[in-house]
């Protein structure tokens, strides 16, 4: 089943969250900010939400869509990050379910102009997975200068 995050959810989403840089990253996030930044989202819609995903009400997989306005397009993207799905229900559809989930209700907003992620450049699965999705890579290389360091 598939339902919107709540605040209730911090801990399993900050868990997660916590896994999905370790293993596609190697980086290790700091609990604390990370538990802040789930409940400051889960508390306030228009920094995003989190959809997450459960079987046998345990949540198994989430992701988090965040909002990008374009001038180009006059129109939101929505932005797909933080996606996991806990290692014994990966290869079962959850993240399939979860972008379709998403896909409907962006293709449903007058506003919205497209659906956008990034991902890890050495993660061929997931590229692979957004790929048969009907997403495409684009042009576009990100880059950042971060404020806050991070582990």
């Amino acid at each position: 089943m598939i339902r919107k995050g709540t605040i209730a959810d911090w801990p399993i989403i900050t868990e997660y969250n916590i896994a999905m840089a370790w293993e596609t990253e190697k980086k290790v996030l700091d609990c604390n900010t990370v538990t802040e930044g789930v409940k400051a989202i889960l508390a306030d819609s228009t920094k995003g939400y989190y959809y997450v995903y459960e079987v046998d009400s345990q949540t198994v997989g989430q992701l988090m869509v965040t909002y990008e306005w374009s001038d180009w397009r006059n129109g939101y993207f929505w932005w797909i990050q933080s996606v996991y799905v806990a290692p014994q229900h990966r290869h079962k559809g959850i993240y399939k379910q979860l972008y379709q989930e998403v896909r409907a209700q962006a293709a449903k907003q007058k506003d919205v102009c497209g659906i956008r992620l990034y991902v890890e450049k050495h993660n061929i699965r997931a590229q692979k997975t957004y790929q048969s999705l009907g997403m495409e890579e684009t042009d576009y290389l990100v880059y950042e200068e971060l404020f806050k360091i991070l582990n």
